[in-house]
């Protein structure tokens, strides 16, 4: 196909330029922009009427004369080479290799702007995916084909929390496992812990990253997880493995779309966001899930800080509508030394019922992170009680539910930041926990799971 040049421009306005009179030119084509010195930038077409076109350029406008800029139209979309040699490499924010490898070759081309899966073709999530995390896995489990976000805060340990999912998650019983890593407006020194990390634990072997930095053009992070997603869908539909996408942070991309938003003069909605944040926000997460007949799946971890700890600002309240569940991160916990410090009572997994349990984890699992729940709900009553009374005055009931809960922080919730606790451990954990608290109590659990646990392991 013939390419198309144009010379000359009609404006340039931040990461923007104007053209008029362009014939047959498609929504999200790219372009190739050419300066007075033959550098070539990216850029790609975003709004497109009769009478005039208009371009984002990737790399900026700095330096573009308007009367010697050529721009030609490749009449396609942004796209990715895809093959099985992509996994253990690692990118920039548009998919261009930053490891020193080269090029991916003999692959196939992919466009990045991949759709929602079709509900109709959808399996409901089910199956345990293990991440070594106790909290996680017993209180809010990941389920393969889930998308289930982490809410944390500025200084929070999100970064730490990520690297560790991404080296020990697993689906359990299987070997074709892979995740594909995207780091979005990232500073300098977290790019290179997670580099650094990934690298250090051997596990690059089943990893794809993709690494945008907070001084990449803005533009770049609206492109970087859709680079993710597609290679993520080629991983689990094409090739049949299981694939966990692990993007963080999802608040910089937000805030690169409310900045281009604003730069384009549209209309802004909530705290400055566009009024389409939400529906953008569904065309990422949608694309996880598992297909019916197809051997694969995809599953989505994606993070966010949530400015001025609000779990109520327009980022986590309309990803909470998305996605199924959240895990949240507290400062409170944080400041007490914990980590991960997971607030577990205002976490949860939509899906873990249908994932755990007899075939998929153990059959007291179910009851006992119910249990867990309950009894941990009572210790924060119990401590806003002895707040006001002291505890001195409190029964012996709950004098047993505060020992409960300063030792279900400091040794469930508390663990190494490389341990990887298998999900028979954390459930014996949690249930000797319960063995300080009255057996009257403990009316989430069956007794024919209290004589068991009595029976293994002598409470």
């Amino acid at each position: 196909m013939a390419l198309t040049e144009y010379i000359g421009l009609e404006e340039i306005t931040g990461p923007f330029i104007l053209l008029g009179g362009i014939a047959e030119v498609g929504y999200d084509e790219i372009v190739d922009v050419v300066d007075q010195t033959g550098r070539i930038r990216k850029g790609r077409v975003v709004l497109v009427d009769e009478n005039s076109t208009l371009v984002q350029v990737f790399s900026g406008t700095n330096d573009l004369v308007p009367n010697s800029t050529r721009v030609r139209f490749l009449g396609k979309g942004l796209e990715i080479t895809l093959s099985p040699s992509i996994l253990g490499r690692s990118f920039n924010g548009l998919g261009e290799a930053k490891d020193g490898c080269g090029r991916i070759f003999g692959g196939i081309k992919k466009n990045v702007n991949g759709s929602a899966i079709n509900p109709m073709a959808r399996l409901y999530p089910r199956d345990f995916i293990h991440t070594g995390i106790s909290v996680t896995d017993v209180l809010t489990t990941l389920i393969r084909g889930q998308k289930l976000p982490i809410f944390s805060g500025n200084g929070l340990p999100h970064n730490q929390l990520a690297v560790q999912i991404a080296t020990q998650s697993r689906l359990v019983g299987e070997e074709n496992f892979a995740v594909v890593f995207a780091g979005i407006g990232i500073k300098h020194d977290d790019a290179a812990f997670f580099s650094n990390e990934l690298t250090r634990k051997g596990q690059t072997g089943n990893i794809v990253m993709f690494l945008n930095l907070a001084d990449d053009p803005v533009i770049e992070r609206l492109a970087t997880p859709r680079f993710a997603l597609t290679t993520a869908e080629y991983l689990a539909f094409d090739l049949g493995m299981h694939v966990l996408v692990i993007m963080t942070d999802m608040t910089s991309y937000c805030e690169a779309l409310r900045e281009l938003s604003v730069a384009r003069g549209e209309v802004p909605s909530r705290k400055g966001y566009p009024a389409y944040l939400y529906s953008d926000l569904a065309s990422l997460y949608e694309r996880a899930g598992v297909i019916k007949g197809v051997k694969g799946s995809l599953t989505q971890l994606p993070i966010l800080t949530m400015p001025n700890d609000d779990i109520t600002h327009p980022i986590p309240d309309l990803t909470g509508f998305i996605t199924e569940g959240q895990v949240v991160l507290s400062r409170e916990l944080y400041n007490k030394g914990v980590y991960p410090p997971v607030e577990s009572l205002t976490s949860l997994s939509r899906l873990m019922k249908d994932g755990i349990g007899k075939g998929y984890t153990r059959e007291d699992h179910p009851d006992l992170s119910s249990q867990i729940f309950a009894s941990y709900s009572r210790v924060q009553e119990v401590r806003s009680l002895a707040s006001v009374v002291g505890e001195d005055e409190l029964s012996k009931t709950d004098k047993a539910y505060l020992a409960f809960g300063e030792a279900f922080e400091k040794q469930f919730l508390m663990q190494g930041k490389e341990e990887d606790r298998e999900i028979g451990q954390s459930l014996d954990l949690a249930w000797q926990l319960l063995g300080m608290l009255p057996k009257a109590e403990l009316t989430r659990v069956t007794i024919e799971e209290i004589r068991k646990y009595i029976e293994k392991k002598k409470w």
